[in-house]
Order: structure tokens, then sequence, then C-alpha cells
């Protein structure tokens, strides 16, 4: 029995309704018929929750119209795969998400989405901060993807599921799981899409696992720009080591088999294979787009003809498992149904707060990082890792010596840490930090990774998310910036757009900054850490002594077993193999390795400065290079009479601005010496920062020109040198100061910590 058709129906729906009523019934095989049910119930949930995204963003209700009309054959992918398959989804990939969603017993996937369209407070992934596909019971990790930039993290977690393995220890998938990955036509251009591609057949070609299904939902449009024909096949078809399939959504158990089959090949042989769907796209890129502008009704009109969803319904009226009359019902209750779970949810809680938006951004215990900090490892297993002597042992090292140290202390504490990037393993590195950890470790734990950052990067982010600690190394600052939104938009995103549920632990090492007496030009000296410490939550450590170094390390390595954190480690190259100060022998810029017995003496908390030279005319404010700078100028300072107080920041973001402004309020005059450049440069957050809080008294800045670094000695045009602090603080100084003496430090503000009795 027919119900009756409301009145409000888009053409869509129309067209598709009186599709399926002229279907003829037919008599043939039935084996298969609940596997055509169960996909053209997901099938009918998203295409309606599509329609109903647009009548709720009608009523100003709903804040997300993209939707995946038209890509509904991704049903059948997911049916064809295991629950427990980790999955990063394209935006279109509706279908998908709810036939997974039926794969789990009482799981409502409907109110998944209507949650999100609605940005309820209580949505079960993301908490309303954005309309996403996933759920931690589904094994849908939510993406906020720009193009393509998913990708490179479905590589990580494919790479973990082996790795995990290899190791012996708990992961977060099954041994035999597979990651599946699915984007558009127009996103496979980008270079994310390509360089992740590139990497699972590099990396499948070397002989490793890649246990990766990508799934490239072929519509033929990148929004108004059509995707010539035959393209995805020319660039995919021929691939090495990636086993290529093609498929018409028109055909649901074709589209079922072939990713059957695939993941067949993919489980056994552990090499990845890509799918490609040919779908339709259905309204427009989204509910601002209008369509007519670039393409004719004749051709919209006729992409009707190839609903994926009719298309089920013509295959289970066929095969006669179905009347089109209750196929026809189906969809009308599931509208009704869902419109109205739609009201009932309309009026749900929202988030009220700037505090309730950010809460999962990056949260802080800092008792229990301080804890993990100072955990020390096992003894036998340190004897035996280091072999020869202990690093306590092994008298003052350098900062390069130090964080090679800490390295190996983290590689043993934590069975879960890797050590990856360009040239880490056998060469040990461009400047030796790495040396000597993978004969130690082995080849498993420490390794090259292949030329690509993104890879790099995204190898961490699928790494951390399947419960490893990854550790990856970007050679220089500037090969930083074609990855950084793996930094921006997917690794610090995670969290705030899971509510907490997904976290990507990494400590990124990168070795960076200036002052390498012109070697190398700009690429090889890189002063812009701005794309840095705008990213909400991420952790930046910059350490410029030894002696901070490796309890610095540690603080990050433990914060991200302990709180999930993403950070970073910029490592100062120049400062790398540095060891005196300020005469040849002096030795003050090493310093020895703390006992494990001394670790939670030494630990450094996340956001905590140090004093290291005490004075009363000017507060110099600086971190790594221009710490060493500002020291050597502060001992001719005060030969010219000239007191100079000294902090050392430790951290770019967040910066310890307290500790600063209750030295400042207690010297009277402020110095920020900034190796970074002058527009965006970090020392901009501690101007501003001492200005919001109050104070009142005289500062300055200097830092690099605006500029980047040229090769030789014309580098020292552009950067901050001894004699610009000099002649600086001598212009501060003169200055009437304005000391707060009643101001006291924050409680547990370090005291002075000079290296040596020479500062």
């Amino acid at each position: 029995m027919l119900m009756e058709r409301p009145h409000d129906l888009h053409d869509l729906e129309q067209a598709l309704l009186d599709g399926i009523a002229g279907l003829s019934p037919g008599s043939g095989d039935t084996s298969r018929a609940h596997l055509l049910r169960s996909v053209f119930t997901a099938q009918v949930q998203s295409r309606v929750l599509d329609h109903t995204a647009r009548w709720l963003r009608g009523s100003g209700r709903g804040f997300y119209t993209i939707g995946s009309a038209g890509h509904e054959s991704n049903a059948a992918v997911a049916a064809a795969l295991r629950v427990t398959d980790p999955a990063l989804l394209h935006y279109r990939s509706g279908g998908f998400y709810c036939a997974r969603a039926l794969q789990r017993p009482g799981h409502d996937g409907v109110r998944d989405v209507l949650a999100g369209l609605l940005a309820l407070a209580d949505e079960p992934i993301s908490g309303g901060r954005h309309k996403v596909f996933g759920h931690h019971d589904l094994a849908v990790i939510p993406q906020t993807s720009t193009i393509a930039s998913h990708l490179p993290r479905a590589l990580g977690v494919a790479f973990a599921i082996g790795r995990a393995k290899r190791l012996g220890i708990a992961g977060a998938w099954p041994d035999d799981a597979l990651a599946v990955c699915s984007f558009g036509d127009a996103s496979a251009n980008h270079s994310t899409a390509q360089g992740a591609i590139n990497a699972a057949c590099y990396t499948a070609h070397s002989g490793l696992p890649v246990p990766l299904l990508f799934v490239c939902e072929d519509n033929g449009w990148g929004i108004s720009v059509p995707t010539p024909s035959g393209w995805i096949e020319a660039t995919f078809a021929s691939r090495p080591s990636l086993r290529y399939a093609q498929v018409d959504g028109t055909d649901p158990l074709a589209v079922f088999d072939a990713t059957a089959e695939l993941a067949r090949h993919i489980r056994t042989t552990g090499k990845p294979a890509l799918l490609h769907l040919r779908t339709v796209r259905y309204m427009g890129h989204a509910g601002t787009d209008v369509e007519a502008g670039y393409r004719g009704a004749s051709g919209i009109r006729r992409d009707y003809a190839l609903d994926p969803v009719l298309a089920t319904a013509r295959a289970l009226v066929t095969a006669g498992a179905c009347a089109p009359g209750d196929l026809v019902d189906e969809y009308l209750i599931t509208r009704e149904r869902v419109r109205a779970l739609a009201d009932d949810l309309a009026t749900g809680p929202k988030l009220q707060t700037a505090e309730a938006v950010m809460a999962p951004l990056s949260p802080r215990r800092p008792d229990a990082v301080h804890a993990a900090a100072s955990l020390p490892p096992p003894a036998d297993r340190r004897r035996e890792s280091y072999a020869t002597s202990l690093p306590e042992d092994d008298g003052a090292l350098t900062l390069a010596e130090s964080i090679n140290r800490a390295l190996a202390d983290t590689l043993i504490n934590h069975p879960g840490a890797l050590v990856f990037g360009e040239d880490v393993g056998a060469k040990g590195g461009v400047y030796g930090v790495t040396r000597g950890l993978q004969k130690r470790f082995g080849a498993a734990r420490v390794f090259d990774s292949l030329l690509d950052e993104q890879s790099i990067l995204g190898l961490g982010l699928g790494a951390a998310v399947s419960g490893l600690l990854p550790i990856p190394e970007i050679q220089y600052l500037a090969y930083l910036h074609n990855a950084e939104d793996q930094l921006r938009g997917e690794a610090a995103s995670l969290s705030f757009f899971s509510n907490g549920q997904y976290r990507n632990p990494m400590v990124v090492r990168v070795a960076g900054l200036a002052y390498q007496k012109g070697f190398g030009g700009h690429f090889h000296n890189d002063n812009a850490v701005a794309v840095l410490r705008d990213i909400p939550g991420l952790v930046v450590a910059s350490p410029g002594h030894p002696s901070d170094a490796a309890p610095m390390l540690r603080t990050l390595a433990a914060a991200a077993a302990t709180d999930g954190t993403v950070s970073v480690f910029l490592e100062p190259i120049a400062l790398y193999h540095t060891r005196d100060l300020f005469e040849p022998g002096d030795g003050i810029w090493t310093a020895p390795y703390q006992p494990p017995t001394e670790w939670s003496t030494h630990h450094v908390p996340i956001g905590s400065g140090r004093l290291v030279r005490d004075g009363d005319d000017v507060l110099i404010v600086t971190w790594a290079n221009g710490l060493h700078l500002s020291l050597r100028a502060a001992r001719r300072l005060a030969a010219d009479g000239v007191s100079c107080r000294v902090f050392d920041l430790r951290w770019l973001a967040p910066l310890p601005i307290d500790e600063v402004l209750a030295h400042a309020h207690a010297v009277g005059r402020v110095l920020v010496v900034d190796e970074t450049r002058h527009s965006g440069g970090a020392g901009e957050g501690v101007v501003t920062g001492l200005v919001e809080r109050g104070f009142g008294g005289p500062i300055a800045r200097i830092a690099a020109h605006d500029s980047f670094i040229p090769l030789a000695d014309a580098a020292n045009l552009v950067l901050v040198g001894e004699d610009d602090i000099i002649e600086a603080a001598h212009a501060i100084a003169a200055r009437s100061a304005q000391p707060v003496l009643s101001w006291a430090p924050p409680t547990g503000s370090p005291t002075a910590t000079p290296y040596t009795s020479h500062l």
C-alpha cells in the first residue's frame, strides 16, 4: 500500500519515488536480498538526511548543507568492510556512515548526523563543534579535511596497524584490520592526495605492509569545474603496488563485490588498493551553490536516472525480494520519522561558552605529566640499551647529544615510541642528533622516511591515533611550510572535533632557526614561526641550553602519552654542537645529563620559563639563539655599568607571560630579543601580553628584518646580533623605569638558575 506523498517533495525526491514506483517486479536471485535491503535502508537514511539538512537550514535551525546525495553507493562499500576497520570519510560519505551504523546493533546513525546538523552540544562526536561523520564506537575518525588533507593520516593509520603487530604491542585496531579513506575526484588532483597515494605505493613497494583502501568517489565535478573524462582512471589505474578497480555506483552488488575483493587483497598481501567509485552529485556542491549557473537543466535531470538509491531498489524489485510500493513507503516513513526527530532535537542544548567550545583543544594535567616525565626507565633495559656507559656518566653534553640521550630514554620508556624522518636512521640525521639510535633500537622503531614532509607528519598522525607515540623529524623548519596544514588542519583539530575521543599524541622535532654563519641560505636558516604559534592547542618548545633540552623533551613525550598533546620541539641548529659561551674552552654551553633519580627535580612544565641571569636595570626576554647572544651581550653590558636580567622563555606556545610580567614589574624595563622576523615574530606575543596585563614601563623589541636569510656574511645584515642587543639595552636603560616593588613572582616561579657562576 502506497502512503500519500507530501506536497513539499524536492524534484529529486519526486523523481526517485516515481522511478521506484514504476519498477517492474521480477523473480530473480534473492540470495543477497538481505544485503541489498540493508544497503537500501542506509541509502534512504542518507538521502533523507540531506533533504532534511536543507529543510532545517531553510527554517534557520540547521547549519550545514553539503550532502551525500548521489554518492550513496558508498553504503555498499561499508557493507563489504568490517565495523572495526578504521574509516576516514569524505564529507559525501553519508551512505557509508549510515551503513556502518546499521552494522552496530542499536546504534542510531540518523540521530548522530542530525545532532551534527543542529550543532547540538550532546552530538556524539564533535559535541556541536562541526558536522562531521565520526563515532568512536564505529571506528570512524572524524575529518574536517581541507583538500584531501586526511589522506596522509589514513596512510599513517594503515602503517600503524602493521607496525604495532610487528612490535608486539596492542594497537587501537585489530591486527587484520584495514584502513579505509574516501575522497572526491577533484581532491585527487591535490598534492596532498597525490603525495599520500605515492607514499602508500612507495612503502608497499619497499616491502612494508600498508593495509589501506582508498575510495575515490568520482562524481565528475569539483564544485563547478568538471573533471576530464577518464582522468581518475588514467591517474591511478597503473600505479605500482596499488590494486585498482573501477565500479559504477548504479550496480550495488558490483560495488559490494569489488570492495570485498579489494579488501581480501589488502588483508592478504598488505598492499594498498584504490576503488574508483563512479557516482553522481545531486543538489549542487552545497546549499549555497546554484548549480543551474554552470549546468544545464537537461543534464541535471539526466543524472536522475543514475540515482544509486533507485539502482538498489531496482535490484531488490527485479529479484522479487520487495514490492515497489513497499520501498516507496519505506522512504516516506523514513522521511517522516527523520523530520519528526529533527523537530524534537532542534531545541536541544548548544555550546554556550568559549570555555565549553575550547575544552577539548589541549587538556592539561600538569601533575600527571610531571609524574609521567619523572618515571625512570627499567634499569636493566636502560643498562642493556646504553651498553657501554650511561649518559649521566658521560660528562658535559652538547645540545645535540642531550637530545639524542633523551630520545633514547623515551624509546626505552615508551614501547610504542617511533623516531622517523629523512636520514634519521643509519645516517643519524643531517646533524647527527639521532646517531646510533637505529642500531640500538632497530629499524622498526627508528627509520628513514621518503622525502615528503606531508607524508612524514601524516604517518605520525595516523600512528598517534592508533595508539603509538610518534616522534617525527622535519629536517629543516623551511621544509615544514609545505606540510603545515597537517599540523593545523589535522593534528591540532582532531581532539577538538572529536570532543577528546580521538587524540593524536605526537612530538614533532624540527631542526630550525638561523645563525648557521651564512651556511645554506634561507632553506637551512629559517626564522619563521608564526604559522606554529597561531595553531590552537599546539605546544611549541624551543630549548636553548643543553640543560633544558632533555627535560623539555621528556615533558613533551609525557604530555603526549598522558594528555594527547601535539607539540613541536623546535631545535636551534646553530647551537647543536656549540660548547662555549664566552671564550673557547669555557664549556658553558654544555651540561651533564641528569640521571633518572633527578628527573622529577629537573622537570620543566609546559609554559614554564627560566631566569638564567639576575640583574636590576633591564630585563632581557629571549630564547634559543637569542639566549646565547643575550648572555654574551649581558656580560659586555655589565662592563658598561648596565645590569641585565636574562629570562629564557623556553616555550613559544604557551608563552610563560605571567612569569615575564613578574620580572618586568621587578625590573621596570623590558627588552625583547626576538630572533624571528619583525612581522609575525614570537616577540610580538611577549610585548602584547605585557601590555594587555597592564605593564606600564618602557618596552623595546629588536627582531630580525622581514627578509629571507641570504648566504654567507650577508645573513648578519638581517639577523639580530650582539651589537644590536647592546645598543638597544643602552637605549632602554636610559629611560625611566617603572618597577613595582611590591610585585611578587607567581607561586612556583623559578629563581635564577645560571648555567655557571661565570654568568
